[in-house]
């Protein structure tokens, strides 16, 4: 049974996700993701002016006279979202943390893919797969999938993102749009993410919280791990500590970035202190510029 406090959560993220798709994203989403896959149709016979790299020679040497090749874009595509619920995800310093704006980036996304006629998936993991919901289309099934976004509790504690990635690359027998929405707060995941985008059109929306890369001056600060469990107490009125620590958590992102990257993986980097829009807008304006 789901609780009034979640429907009502649900019907108020539905009604400002439609209101941004609508206004902000509305053939942004197509733009920056359509023509990605062409569909063989039919051959036929050559005709000049045609382009000779669409010849298909086996057709051609069984006939003895030239046919090309014909495709059609493949209009109706599948959008995964493979979202990490791990409990570093709690983390917020601000007005809402992790997983809620994960939450709120995968409703727009989901709304611009069934506006756009395309299906809509769901893998949620932490250091297991704890939940999936296969590509649909309509309403009814994106509603569902923000229901579950907000209601599955993870069993597991940690990360495993190359485990994710990996079960997505066997559950999609045809390329699809894949948004892995995480903190990246994990290791060994860069071989899956290469072969996922190999296979899919992958995107990466990287969640993160201000406190993660700068400390605020309170004096004594136990830090908690929510993964592992572990606690520290730092001293953060030393100037030199909150320096370490900003240093060490801005190269580890740089690295990050870097890596991606050189993947040639897009990138969607979001804090829970500011607004996802313009980020989210960045992105669809540098897809749409490639095509």
């Amino acid at each position: 049974m789901i609780s009034k406090e979640v429907l009502k959560k649900i019907r108020k993220l539905e009604i400002q996700t439609k209101g941004i798709v609508n206004t902000l994203f509305g053939g942004e989403y197509q733009s920056a993701f359509k023509g990605r896959g062409m569909a063989f149709s039919e051959v036929r016979e050559y005709s000049y002016g045609d382009d000779i790299r669409q010849i298909d020679w086996n057709v051609t040497a069984r006939t003895g006279t030239p046919f090309i090749k014909i495709f059609e874009e493949e209009r109706e595509q599948s959008l995964m979202l493979c979202v990490d619920i791990s409990a570093s995800g709690l983390t917020g310093s601000i007005d809402q943390n992790k997983r809620d704006l994960a939450i709120e980036i995968c409703a727009v996304l989901a709304f611009s893919a069934i506006k756009n006629g395309d299906k809509v998936g769901l893998v949620l993991f932490s250091d297991v797969i704890e939940k999936v919901v296969p590509p649909k289309k309509g309403r009814t099934h994106v509603l569902r999938l923000i229901r579950e976004l907000y209601t599955t509790k993870p069993t597991g504690k940690g990360t495993d993102i190359a485990n994710a990635l990996s079960y997505v690359n066997r559950l999609l027998d045809r390329r699809a749009i894949v948004v892995l929405a995480t903190d990246f707060q994990d290791s060994e995941y860069q071989k899956q993410l290469r072969i996922t985008n190999q296979k899919h059109d992958l995107v990466s929306i990287i969640v993160n919280d201000e406190f993660e890369t700068e400390l605020p001056k309170v004096g004594l600060l136990p830090l908690h791990d929510a993964e592992t469990g572990k606690e520290i107490l730092i001293d953060t009125s030393s100037a030199k500590v909150r320096e370490a620590y900003s240093k060490r958590k801005k190269s580890a992102q740089l690295a990050l970035d870097d890596a991606l990257l050189k993947m040639k993986i897009d990138t969607v980097r979001v804090n829970t202190n500011s607004s996802y829009v313009r980020p989210l807008m960045n992105f669809f304006k540098r897809r749409m510029s490639r095509y």
